[in-house]
C-alpha cells in the first residue's frame, strides 16, 4: 500500500486577502492588508462582527467573531470593509482550480481551505516541499494572495500543521513529529475542542495536548462521552479519513438570521419563521428529501443560545408542516427575553415519504390538508422557478 501524502491548503485572512486584491485591481494605492483593517458586518442590521482582519489589525489585540464596535475601541483608526460573497466566490473557485492542476483528487472543505491527496507525488517532485513550494508560487504570483500549506501523513495533521506560523507558510507535521511540534501546544488549539471542552478539560488538569494523548482514553470518555475518544485519537495524531472529491449528502437543512432589532413578540417572531421555513424546505424539496425532526433555535439579547426540536413519527418537506411546528417549538422554548437570532433546521432525513402510523391520532382530514399543501408547495416553486422568486408569495406574509 502507497504512503499517504495529504496538503491542507488554507488562504491567509481570505476575506481581506481578496477584498485587496480587488481594491489595488481597481486603482486603490494602499494595500488594506499592510494596515489594521478588516471585513466585518454592517452594524446598522447588528451583523456587526469582524470576518477577516489584517496582520496590523491583529497587533491591537482583534480577533475573528468580535463585534465590529469592540475592534474599532482597540484601535480606533482601524478601516473596515462591507463583505462581498460575490468576490469572495470568485477568488475562491479560481483557487480551487489552480489546486486541481496538482492533485488528482481535491477536497474543498470551507470557501478558503482544501485538502490535496497528493499520495504518489514522488513521480512528479523530488519532496513534499518542492511541490507545495510549486503551489503557493503559483497561487501569489496568478492570484496574488497567499496560502499557509500543512504536509502530512493525514488530513487531521495536515490541517493542524498549516495552522502554525502565518502567513505564506509551508509545514509540515508528520507521526514521528507530533510530540515535538503539537504536544506543547494548549487544548484548545486541538482541531475539534470547543470552548466548553477545553474549559471541562482544564478543569480535570489537563492543559496541553500532550496531555490528552497521555490521558486514559476512558477517563476522557467518562467526561466528555464519545468526544473524548476523539480528542485522544487526534491528539496521538491518528485519522483515517480520506480525501473525497465529492461532499457527503448533508445531515441536515437550516438557516438562520440575525434580525435587524430585537423581536419581542410572537407576532414579530412568526413572518421570520415562515421565511426559514420557506428557505429550507425548498432546499429539502429540490434535493427530494425529507425531514423527520424540526428543530428552532434562538439566541436572545444575552447572547444565549437556545434550541428545541420535536421528532415526527411521518417525514416532511411542506411549508405548512415547517411553520406550524416551529411556531409550537418557539412558543415552547422562548422566555419572553428579546431575541436578536432565529433559525430552523430539518434533521434525520429520509429518501422516501413516511406516512403517519398512528391511525386513531390521525384524521383523514389533516392527511388531506398535508397533501394539499404539498401540492401547494409544488405549484409555488413551479412559479418562482420561472418568473423568481417574488413572483408569487403567501398572504400571510404580506
Amino acid at each position: 500500500m502507497k504512503e499517504r501524502l495529504i496538503f491542507h491548503v488554507d488562504v491567509n485572512s481570505a476575506y481581506l486577502s481578496w477584498e485587496a486584491v480587488h481594491q489595488l485591481k481597481n486603482g486603490a494605492s494602499t494595500d488594506i492588508r499592510t494596515i489594521p483593517s478588516i471585513i466585518g458586518g454592517d452594524t446598522s442590521l447588528r451583523k456587526g462582527v469582524v470576518l477577516a482582519k489584517s496582520l496590523p489589525a491583529k497587533r491591537f489585540g482583534i480577533h475573528t467573531g468580535e463585534p465590529v464596535t469592540d475592534a474599532l475601541t482597540k484601535c480606533p483608526t482601524l478601516q473596515s470593509f462591507q463583505p462581498n460573497f460575490p468576490l469572495y466566490h470568485k477568488y475562491s473557485k479560481a483557487f480551487i482550480t489552480i489546486l486541481k492542476k496538482y492533485a488528482p483528487v481535491v477536497e474543498q472543505v470551507s470557501i478558503d481551505e482544501a485538502y490535496l491527496d497528493m499520495s504518489g507525488l514522488h513521480y512528479f517532485y523530488s519532496t513534499p516541499l518542492e511541490a507545495a513550494e510549486k503551489i503557493q508560487t503559483d497561487i501569489r504570483e496568478t492570484l496574488d494572495f497567499t496560502v499557509n500549506i500543512g504536509i502530512s501523513s493525514n488530513k487531521l495533521l495536515a490541517k493542524m500543521a498549516s495552522d502554525f506560523e502565518k502567513p505564506d507558510k509551508i509545514h509540515t507535521l508528520f507521526p514521528s513529529e507530533i510530540e515535538k511540534k503539537m504536544w506543547h501546544l494548549p487544548v484548545r488549539t486541538l482541531f475539534f475542542t470547543g470552548r466548553a471542552a477545553a474549559q471541562k478539560l482544564n478543569q480535570l488538569g489537563i492543559y496541553t495536548i500532550g496531555d490528552i494523548a497521555k490521558s486514559n482514553p476512558d477517563f476522557l470518555k467518562a467526561h466528555l462521552n464519545s468526544q473524548g475518544v476523539t480528542l485522544w485519537n487526534y491528539a496521538n495524531g491518528r485519522d483515517n479519513s480520506p480525501v473525497k472529491e465529492s461532499p457527503d449528502a448533508p445531515k441536515g437543512y437550516g438557516n438562520s438570521t440575525t434580525l435587524s432589532k430585537d423581536l419581542t413578540s410572537l407576532s414579530e417572531a412568526k413572518p421570520v419563521l415562515l421565511e426559514l421555513c420557506e428557505t429550507v424546505t425548498k432546499r429539502l424539496r429540490e434535493d427530494q428529501v425529507y425531514a423527520q425532526v424540526i428543530e428552532v433555535e434562538l439566541k436572545d439579547s444575552h447572547f444565549r443560545r437556545k434550541s428545541h426540536q420535536t421528532v415526527l413519527d411521518y417525514s416532511t418537506n411542506t411549508t405548512d408542516d415547517f411553520y406550524q411546528i416551529s411556531v409550537k417549538l418557539f412558543k415552547e422554548l422562548w422566555d419572553g427575553t428579546p431575541i436578536r437570532l432565529l433559525g430552523v433546521r430539518g434533521g434525520k432525513l429520509t429518501l422516501d415519504k413516511i406516512e403517519q402510523i398512528q391511525l386513531f391520532t390521525e384524521t383523514a382530514s389533516s392527511h388531506e390538508k398535508r397533501e394539499k399543501m404539498s401540492k401547494l408547495d409544488a405549484a409555488l416553486d413551479s412559479i418562482q422557478k420561472k418568473h423568481g422568486k417574488n413572483s408569487i408569495m403567501r398572504a400571510s406574509k404580506l
